[in-house]
């Protein structure tokens, strides 16, 4: 079998086989001119080299830094366009040809990326020798100045970068220092102070006289509480008590009304409440008591000048009773409070002072931690700065040693480069086969860009990738194996051709179902064989026993039913509808196939579109669905019209025709999509005029039967029949 690949070039080959054959000949041709072209004049090679060289004593490590970097010179470098251009004007040759016959070879690396050798090897050649060594000399000492001059250039930025980074490195050193130096006069003597002791020490301190005080106010509470036993009073009421008993007004006040109350005791006897003495000691009692508390209120709030008393005014006279003894008590329970509270606000202060103490302390670590950060990044300014004033040291003192890192190791030398004589037959031979390789490659290449379907196989792959079912691969009809120049159509029963029409129609019948009756067929364009294909479905469906009917649906094409023995009426354009609405008049029998029917079309027409969409033609299809087994409707194709389109609500199922050679790529695939988005139902595609073998009958003969034949002896003779074809048989 063969490939499809081949099966493409050799239909490519057919279509363009004239423009492979002038390709082949053009460059047959051309190699032949090149073959008869007389030998080229004699050409001169000058080759020398070039070496690494450095400085015999280096002092400075920028000096030997730059001369190992001069040793990594390219191809690219050596060769630029300053170095060629320079050459070029002092020889008064063209820089393009310096650079066409220039070449150059740098030495080999190793797997380390070391170079093996310090030899550079180059070559120019010329037609004239002398000028070939001038050219290459000039050349080598370009390379040489080139060298020295990156050398130089180098060395120059690389001082002008250190000059330039230098004050900025010098400001960022003071910058950190003053840093260093703000924080030492804020936080240095904490942290002193946290190193050499003496902040535990205050804490400790702290904490020690804490306990001295605590002690003393526990003493002193002690003795509070004895004389509170001892008076009955709290240290407030004792205050208050004191201070009233001191007052010599208020002791005045009460001896007064001590001595009226005596008289009042005294008259009581002999006296009635009413009398007028008693009355008059009574209110000598009542003013004194209003004194002493109109006094008592001034003792306890103040007067005005001294800090009020917490005390209740009533019962002045009790408490202002105390003895001189109890008194001193009192005074001494108000002291001691006194100096309770002293030593308490002390106590205090102490723990405060230790809370502070111990949060400087805490954060001494923190302090340290940053100071110790301030002064990295001051060595680290200092290191930087230390190391670029070194190395602009280094750099002015390679300004002496820095020289050029290539020097001549071997002057040019010119060669005549020998010449092979052309070979006239090995030269046309060469030419030939690329000759052949280029028409090939073209005929390939313009059957390539035709997108077109070129074989079987490729309509196959592009129907499978779409999932659109395969019906049937009907083979190729030659118009001489039926006596016609037009369509080729299957009337004689014993044809091969029948047979894969009738597998077409099982498919179509397995995947349509019970209920498929009508049947629309179009093709994507035109010569696709849509016509064909429909003309004989129609008959192999009819050999098979099924009332079938085949309307030529296509209006804007004449009819082809003149190609199944069928008559035409040719008035049927003038009145379309009227022919599609009588049955009687449009339908025709097929003469030479029992069970097939035909309309013939009414094309062509104008407005098809227009009669397709008609009442008549709804009734003729409502009608023939009723009347036959199987409608096909023969349709224009897709891209001519969207008459099929408008036909597809008359049937059960669409099939779309293709056929290698005519069917193009991209509407193949944009026409499925299409019919997939309109929810069409496509019940799958043929392929029409396929590449398949057919097995044609051979003529075979047999005998007769013998014929008897009487002679004038009265006798029979048994005579052999001729033969007569009752088969055939040829692929």
């Amino acid at each position: 079998m063969t490939p499809p690949i081949v099966k493409r070039y050799l239909i490519a080959f057919e279509k363009y086989k004239w423009i492979g054959l002038a390709g082949f000949s053009l460059a047959v041709i051309g190699s032949t001119v090149v073959a008869m072209l007389p030998d080229p004049p004699p050409v001169y090679i000058a080759t020398g080299e070039l070496n690494y060289t450095g400085p015999t004593v280096s002092f400075s490590q920028t000096g030997s830094e730059i001369q190992q970097q001069g040793r990594e010179l390219t191809n690219a470098t050596l060769l630029s366009n300053p170095v060629i251009e320079a050459v070029a004007a002092k020889m008064r040759i063209k820089p393009t040809t310096i650079a066409k016959n220039i070449s150059i070879k740098m030495p080999g690396k190793d797997k380390l990326g070391k170079p093996t050798s310090t030899t550079i090897i180059l070559g120019y050649q010329d037609q004239d020798g002398n000028r070939a060594r001038d050219v290459l000399l000039g050349l080598m000492q370009e390379m040489v100045k080139l060298s020295g001059e990156i050398n130089t250039s180098r060395l120059t930025a690389i001082i002008e970068k250190l000059n330039e980074r230098l004050p900025q490195i010098k400001k960022s050193l003071q910058i950190a220092e003053q840093k260093l130096e703000k924080y030492d006069r804020l936080e240095r003597p904490a942290i002193l102070a946290a190193e050499n002791g003496s902040l535990l020490s205050g804490i400790t301190s702290s904490l020690n006289q804490q306990r001295q005080i605590r002690f003393a106010i526990a003493g002193i509470k002690a003795q509070i509480n004895s004389l509170e036993r001892k008076l009955g009073l709290g240290v407030n009421q004792a205050y208050v008590a004191s201070a009233l008993s001191a007052d010599p007004i208020i002791a005045n006040l009460r001896s007064q009304i001590y001595q009226v109350e005596s008289q009042i005791a005294f008259l009581r006897k002999d006296l009635r409440p009413q009398h007028p003495t008693m009355v008059q000691l009574q209110r000598q009692k009542a003013a004194s008591e209003e004194l002493l508390q109109a006094r008592a209120y001034e003792v306890l709030g103040g007067a005005g000048m001294a800090a009020p008393l917490q005390g209740d005014l009533t019962g002045i006279r009790t408490q202002s009773s105390l003895d001189p003894t109890r008194q001193g008590l009192a005074n001494q329970m108000v002291a001691l409070q006194t100096q309770q509270e002293t030593l308490e606000q002390q106590l205090n202060q102490q723990i405060q002072q230790e809370a502070k103490l111990r949060q400087e302390y805490a954060v001494i670590p923190n302090k340290q931690l940053e100071r110790s950060r301030l002064e990295q990044a001051v060595a680290l300014e200092k290191a930087i700065y230390n190391q670029i004033q070194a190395k602009l040291t280094d750099a002015k003192t390679a300004e002496a040693e820095t020289v050029s890192s290539l020097s001549i190791s071997s002057p040019p030398i010119s060669e005549a480069k020998a010449v092979k004589p052309k070979n006239i037959p090995v030269t046309i031979a060469i030419g030939s086969f690329m000759g052949l390789v280029v028409g090939g490659g073209v005929i390939f290449l313009l059957g390539s860009l035709e997108g077109i379907f070129k074989t079987r196989e490729d309509i196959r792959d592009s129907l499978k990738e779409r999932e659109v079912a395969l019906l049937g691969e009907l083979p190729i009809m030659p118009l001489d194996d039926f006596h016609t120049d037009g369509v080729p159509v299957i009337l004689d029963s014993d044809s091969p051709y029948l047979e894969f029409y009738e597998r077409f129609r099982s498919n179509l019948r397995r995947i349509g179902g019970k209920d498929f009756k009508v049947l629309l067929i179009t093709s994507i364009s035109s010569r696709e064989g849509k016509t064909v294909s429909a003309y004989n479905l129609g008959i192999a469906s009819a050999r098979a026993g099924k009332r079938t009917l085949i309307i030529e649906t296509d209006l804007r094409s004449p009819s082809r039913a003149a190609f199944l023995n069928v008559n035409l009426d040719e008035d049927t354009a003038l009145e379309p509808l009227q022919y599609y609405s009588n049955l009687s008049e449009c339908i025709r029998i097929v003469p030479d196939i029992e069970n097939l029917y035909i309309i013939p079309s009414a094309g062509p027409v104008l407005h098809s579109a227009a009669i397709i969409e008609s009442s008549e033609i709804k009734r003729l299809m409502e009608d023939v669905r009723e009347r036959y087994d199987l409608v096909i409707l023969d349709t224009s194709s897709l891209s001519f019209s969207n008459d099929p389109l408008l036909l597809q609500s008359y049937s059960d199922g669409m099939v779309l025709v293709t056929r290698p050679n005519y069917t193009q790529e991209n509407l193949l695939g944009e026409t499925i999509d299409q019919l997939m988005n309109y929810e069409i139902n496509l019940l799958g595609a043929i392929i029409n005029a396929a590449d398949i073998p057919v097995q044609i009958a051979e003529p075979v003969f047999e005998p007769l039967e013998d014929i008897i034949i009487p002679t004038q002896d009265a006798e029979l003779e048994i005579v052999p029949s001729p033969e007569v074809p009752i088969a055939a048989h040829r692929k």
